[in-house]
C-alpha cells in the first residue's frame, strides 16, 4: 500500500532522505549483527494485568517469533494490504506484531486499551479492517467480547504467543514483496474531527523518523530503552524508535505504575526513558530521593506539558541526565528541545529549535524538516511575539488522514506544509515556542480528545439540552474534560455521575470520560454559532 504520491516520493530519494530499505531490513540486520543481546523484555506485573507469565527475547528470538507470526497471518487468511487492529498493552509479542504483519504483507493498527465499542466502530468503518486481535481480560475487561460484538473476526494473545512458537515458512514468506514506501502502521489521531482519525506511516516515514529523533535525544548502540508510554502513537513510537536505532533492549511498562517505574528506572540499567513533567517533579519529590541512584539514565523524553526549568537542573545536577522537551503528533510531526540545539535550561523548557529556518544551522544536524508560522491570512510570521499556526514539511510526515480524502484540503498548505493546528509564538530569530491550540481538543496523559466528540456522545444523555466540552488543567494529568451542560429539566439536572454511567453503558473509552461538569444557561457562541471555548476555559480555571 503506497499513498505518498510518487513526485514526491522521488524528491525525497534524490535528496537521499528515503530509500529502498524496508524496517524489515533493518530488524534483519539486527538479528544478523547482535543476535543474542536482549531485545524486549515484559512488563514485570504482565502476569497480574493480563494472565500470562512475563518474559524476555533476544533479537535471534524476536526474528524468528516476527517470521512465525507472519507465517501464522498468512495461513489464517491475512491478504496484501490488509489492516490488523491490536487492542493491547505493551507486551513484547505487539512489538513483534508490527514487523510480522508487515512481514506478511498487511499493515498494523494498533489503538489504546481504553477504546470501546464506539472507537471500535469508528476504526472498522475508517480503515475497513476485519481482523482484531485482544485480550480476554484486562483490568476485568473482555475486549475479545467487544470485538466480536462490533463485528471483528478475532484472535487472542494466546493465539500470537502460539504462532511465535511455530516453524516459520520461509517459501510462504518469501512471495511477500514489501517496498520502503509501503504502509508500515495506521495509528489513529483525534482532533476537531468527532472521530478519530487514521495516519498511515511507510516505512521510510518511519526510517527518517528513527534517525531524528534518537540522534536529538543523543541515543547510542545497545541503550536499553524503558517505554511507559502505550505503544499506540508517536509518543510510544519514540521509545521504540530509539530502541531500534539503537539496537538495544527495549524495557516494557504499561499502564503506569508509579512504584513499578521507578524500580525499573533504578534496577533495569536504563540509559533513555520518557516520562511526563508531572512525574519528573513527583521522583525529584519523592522523601528518599537522596539515596537514589539513576546515573545510569543519559537522556529522559518528556512532553504534554512544559518541563520546568527547577526539574531540568536538578535531573542534571544530580544524576547528570539531560531532559529533552519534545512536541509531536501522530502525524509525524515533530520538534525537540535537546542539550544540542538547545543547551540552557532557562530556554528549553520553553523554546523549540526553529528547524527548517532560513540560514539556521543547528548541532544535532537535522536537515529536511522545515517548519513556519503562519498567520490566519497565511502570511509567514517572522518577528518576534508573532504567534501563528505552526506548518510542518518534511520526509517524516505522513500522506494524509486514510480514506479522508475531504480532509486533504483543509490539512495541508498549497506548497505541502501540514497544518498542525497548534499555535506558536516566535521566540527569537531561532526558536520557536508552543502558544495555544487551534484544534478543539484535550490532550489526557497523552492522549488526544476530541471536544466535539465528547460532546455529541454526551448530547446522547436524555436529560441534557446543549454540551460543550473543554480542557481543565490538571497536575498529573496535564488536562482532563470539563463539560458544561444545559439541563433540559432544570429542576432535575443529570449529575456527572449520570452523564458517566450512560457514556460507559453506551461503551466509551475510560479515558473520554467527563471529569468535571459545569451547569450553564445556555452555552456561549459567536455570531455564526461557534462554541466561545475560550470563555468556557478561563470560567473553568477560575471556577
Amino acid at each position: 500500500m503506497i499513498l505518498h504520491p510518487s513526485s514526491l516520493i522521488d524528491s525525497f530519494v534524490s535528496k537521499g532522505q528515503w530509500g529502498d530499505q524496508t524496517l524489515l531490513d533493518v530488524l534483519a540486520r539486527h538479528v544478523a549483527d547482535v543476535p543474542d543481546r536482549d531485545c524486549v523484555v515484559d512488563t514485570p506485573d504482565r502476569a497480574d494485568l493480563i494472565g500470562t507469565p512475563a518474559t524476555s527475547v533476544t533479537w535471534q528470538q524476536f526474528g524468528a517469533a516476527v517470521d512465525a507470526i507472519a507465517t501464522g497471518l498468512l495461513r489464517d487468511g491475512l491478504q496484501k494490504d490488509e489492516v490488523v487492529v491490536a487492542q493491547l498493552p505493551n507486551v513484547w509479542e505487539l512489538m513483534a506484531l508490527y514487523f510480522a504483519v508487515a512481514r506478511a504483507g498487511g499493515v498494523l493498527s494498533p489503538i489504546a486499551m481504553q477504546w470501546r465499542d464506539s472507537e471500535l466502530r469508528n476504526v472498522a468503518e475508517v480503515s475497513q479492517a476485519t481482523r482484531y486481535i485482544g485480550v480476554r481480560n484486562f483490568k476485568g475487561f473482555d475486549h475479545i467480547g467487544m470485538a466480536q460484538r462490533v463485528g471483528y473476526q478475532t484472535l487472542t494473545l494466546e493465539d500470537i504467543t502460539e504462532m511465535s512458537r511455530q516453524r516459520p515458512d520461509p517459501g510462504l514468506l518469501a512471495d511477500i514483496q514489501i517496498s520502503a514506501n509501503d504502509i508500515f502502521s495506521l495509528c489513529w489521531s483525534s482532533g476537531t474531527e468527532s472521530h478519530a482519525k487514521g495516519c498511515p506511516m511507510s516505512h521510510n516515514n518511519w526510517q527518517f523518523q528513527m534517525r531524528l529523533i534518537p540522534a536529538v535525544v543523543g541515543i547510542q548502540e545497545g541503550d536499553r530503552v524503558l517505554a511507559p508510554a502505550p505503544m499506540v502513537n508517536m509518543t510510544g513510537a519514540v521509545a521504540w524508535m530509539s530502541w531500534l536505532s539503537g539496537r538495544g533492549t527495549l524495557i516494557l511498562h504499561h499502564p503506569i505504575n508509579v512504584e513499578l517505574l521507578i524500580r525499573q528506572m533504578l534496577t533495569e540499567n536504563v540509559q533513555f526513558t520518557i516520562l511526563v513533567p508531572a512525574i519528573l517533579n513527583m521522583v525529584l519529590k519523592l522523601p528518599n530521593i537522596d539515596s537514589l541512584d539513576l546515573s545510569s539514565i543519559r537522556s529522559i523524553a518528556t512532553g504534554s506539558a512544559p518541563p520546568s526549568r527547577w526539574s531540568m537542573e536538578e535531573f542534571k545536577r544530580r544524576w547528570n541526565i539531560e531532559i529533552c522537551n519534545l512536541w509531536g503528533q501522530t502525524e509525524g510531526t515533530g520538534l525537540i528541545a535537546g542539550p544540542l540545539d538547545v543547551p540552557e535550561f532557562g530556554k528549553r523548557s520553553e523554546n523549540f529549535p526553529w528547524w527548517g529556518k532560513r540560514g539556521a544551522e543547528w548541532p544535532s544536524n537535522v536537515r529536511g524538516v522545515e517548519a513556519k508560522l503562519l498567520d490566519d491570512s497565511d502570511k509567514e510570521c517572522t518577528e518576534a511575539g508573532q504567534v501563528g499556526e505552526l506548518v510542518y514539511r518534511g520526509p517524516n510526515v505522513f500522506a494524509g488522514y486514510y480514506r479522508r480524502p475531504d480532509l486533504a484540503a483543509n490539512s495541508f498548505t498549497a506548497d505541502g506544509f501540514f497544518r498542525t493546528g497548534d499555535y506558536f509564538i516566535v521566540r527569537d530569530e531561532r526558536h520557536v515556542g508552543f502558544f495555544d491550540r487551534k484544534k478543539d481538543i484535550i490532550i489526557r496523559g497523552g492522549f488526544n480528545i476530541s471536544a466535539a466528540e465528547v460532546e455529541n456522545l454526551v448530547l446522547t444523555h436524555p436529560g441534557v439540552q446543549e454540551a460543550a466540552a473543554v480542557a481543565v488543567p490538571d497536575e498529573i494529568m496535564g488536562e482532563k474534560t470539563c463539560i458544561y451542560v444545559v439541563p433540559r429539566d432544570k429542576a432535575h439536572p443529570p449529575t456527572l455521575d449520570d452523564i458517566v454511567a450512560h457514556l460507559k453503558q453506551i461503551g466509551v473509552a475510560v479515558y473520554k470520560l467527563p471529569e468535571r461538569m459545569e451547569y450553564i444557561d445556555a452555552i456561549p457562541r459567536n455570531p455564526v454559532g461557534k462554541i466561545l471555548k475560550t470563555q468556557l476555559r478561563q470560567r473553568v480555571v477560575q471556577a
